[in-house]
């Protein structure tokens, strides 16, 4: 026995050094990519300064401006829906192999977009026609704003599906086309839908970034509501502000209406509960409009029933059946082997540039950078804090109480999906000619663009709670604080800490944009690393982004090493519902 708990602890200590060493490479790698693409920006930096169009503010452009950041915006979407189904799955396939998944997942989210933005910017110039490369890296940086919490959310979902229900897949032997389409998508599908409108309302944060922006003498526009509200703000045009963000509403409450309450009423059939609920279901005017319609019907019944049973009569014919469960291995292949290979080299040469880059770093800037971490990682803290002080008792509120969630859901997705970045200016004109005012300012837009990943998961997660447990809540007479202790906090357990990673690493982000500010024509800056990145971004100084990058990058990524990933671990093996 003394012998088999030897070879069984050696064995776990081969795994995790083989996992830490895996995780370095895919590091490193993410770093060669970041240092390759700044020696590409630095290069094409030197070709001629490129001014672009003045974005016009006239109220009656402001429709077809709408239209072209929707559609940078669904563009964005469709990719990170398909990114986040993909990895997550691959992430959930493998036990072994998804601890290296979701730790490149976590470099990846760490990495601060808003400082990787003019570097994607510079890259595509460099090699495309002004005009696509900068709608390429739009969509790019509106893709990195929606992706990671999506693909937390898928994989969440998962790894958290009861045990029960993977037997009966693996017992009723579905291939994997018919376990996706019958066990996994309905398990995901009420979190990813929640997800979505986070990642929607993310998007719309890093709307004015990701259309327009300034890297040294390079001046980069693109036409839509983000561009109009960035213009305006930059004037000091309140009226036109007042304009932008009126359109801005309109479209959020058209999609609201149109997509995600539909969306929400659909997705009450894949609740888990052992009986049906005695409340009214989410409803929505527009899904009861189509299920009465004659024509959806039609076209259901004649063309998209007849198309999804010849998809499913072809993977059944061509798939064979695969055994479910998140424990099997992936096989190594030459496909891994050559993958493995190319993040070697892209490590390697991201150590060759990066070095080069860092060595023109002084020890006074690196010192002002660990200032700067120092100072928004309190500001980070602080925002965590008063993010989930308020959005776990609200959550559950809207999550829980049905007839209170049809009016307060339709007003929280609306707060969420308004920018705070377009109406920050406002805030501005109160706060900065007081004491640190610019610090409450900081802490405020932080606080804006992450609590609403906190909320909507924690909504996901109580409306989600079956109904059969909280009937044997009631029926055993807990007491409210019985209630939260045994049953509330541990079925949101899972979706707390998924929100809880998003938001963590979109505060990280948001303080690019809160710590350094244009305003009025003047710039406005408080100590934090985010401050750096956005100040050496504007004067074109990519030794000291690179620099502050790898450091915010490196401190995010060890905080989720050293404590999120051991907090998704405790989600995983023991608050699963079963």
């Amino acid at each position: 026995m003394g012998n088999s708990q030897k070879i069984f602890f050696k064995s776990e200590k081969y795994q995790t050094d083989k996992h830490i060493w895996l995780e370095a490479m895919f590091f490193l790698a993410i770093l060669g990519v970041l240092a390759v693409c700044l020696w590409l920006a630095a290069y094409s930096s030197h070709i001629a300064p490129i001014t672009a169009k003045e974005t016009s503010l006239e109220v009656t452009a402001l429709p077809i401006y709408a239209a072209y950041s929707l559609g940078r915006m669904m563009l964005a979407y469709i990719l990170s829906l398909l990114f986040a189904i993909v990895y997550g799955s691959m992430a959930a396939r493998s036990r072994q192999g998804g601890k290296v998944l979701m730790a490149v997942l976590d470099v990846l989210q760490s990495v601060p977009i808003l400082s990787f933005l003019p570097v994607v910017l510079l890259t595509f110039t460099a090699f495309l026609p002004q005009r696509l490369g900068v709608e390429m890296a739009s969509i790019t940086l509106i893709f990195t704003s929606q992706a990671w919490n999506m693909a937390y959310a898928w994989y969440q979902s998962q790894i958290t599906t009861p045990k029960e229900l993977r037997e009966a897949s693996a017992t009723f032997r579905l291939n994997t086309w018919m376990c996706f389409r019958i066990l996994k998508m309905p398990s995901a599908t009420i979190s990813l839908i929640w997800n979505s409108i986070m990642s929607w309302a993310g998007g719309w944060f890093f709307l004015m970034a990701a259309e327009i922006f300034t890297v040294g003498d390079h001046d980069f526009r693109l036409p839509g509501l983000g561009s109009f509200l960035q213009q305006a703000a930059d004037a000091g045009d309140i009226e036109a502000i007042l304009w932008g963000v009126g359109v801005l509403i309109a479209v959020i409450i058209a999609l609201d209406q149109l997509i995600w309450r539909p969306l929400l009423a659909w997705s009450e059939r894949f609740k888990l509960s052992m009986v049906a609920d005695d409340h009214d279901p989410p409803s929505s005017w527009f899904y009861d409009l189509l299920q009465a319609s004659k024509l959806v019907n039609w076209l259901k019944v004649r063309l998209l029933l007849p198309f999804m049973e010849k998809i499913d009569l072809f993977f059944i014919q061509h798939q064979k059946p695969s055994p479910q469960g998140v424990d099997q291995e992936v096989q190594s292949t030459w496909g891994s082997r050559l993958t493995f290979v190319l993040v070697i080299a892209i490590a390697l040469a991201g150590l060759w540039n990066g070095i080069g880059l860092l060595l023109e770093v002084g020890l006074d800037d690196w010192l002002d950078i660990g200032k700067g971490l120092l100072a928004t990682l309190i500001r980070v803290m602080l925002a965590m804090f008063i993010s989930v002080a308020w959005t776990l008792p609200v959550g559950v509120l809207i999550g829980t109480n049905y007839r209170l969630a049809k009016f307060l859901q339709p007003v929280v997705q609306i707060a969420a999906s308004v920018p705070a970045t377009a109406i920050f200016p406002i805030f501005l004109m109160f706060l900065v000619n007081i004491a640190y005012g610019l610090d409450l300012a900081a802490v405020l837009l932080m606080l804006l663009g992450t609590q609403w990943y906190l909320l909507f998961n924690i909504i996901a997660g109580a409306s989600s709670i079956p109904r059969d447990l909280k009937d044997t809540a009631t029926l055993l007479g807990l007491s409210t604080w019985m209630r939260w202790r045994t049953l509330i906090l541990p079925a949101l357990f899972p979706f707390i800490v998924t929100g809880a990673i998003t938001a963590a690493g979109g505060a990280w982000n948001a303080s690019i944009v809160s710590e350094y500010v244009n305003f009025g024509g003047e710039t406005l800056m408080a100590t934090g690393i985010g401050a750096i990145i956005a100040k050496s971004t504007a004067e074109g100084n990519f030794s000291l982004l690179l620099a502050a990058t790898i450091t915010m990058i490196v401190a995010v990524a060890a905080i989720n090493v050293l404590f999120w990933r051991r907090v998704y671990r405790l989600a995983e093996e023991r608050f699963r519902m079963e």
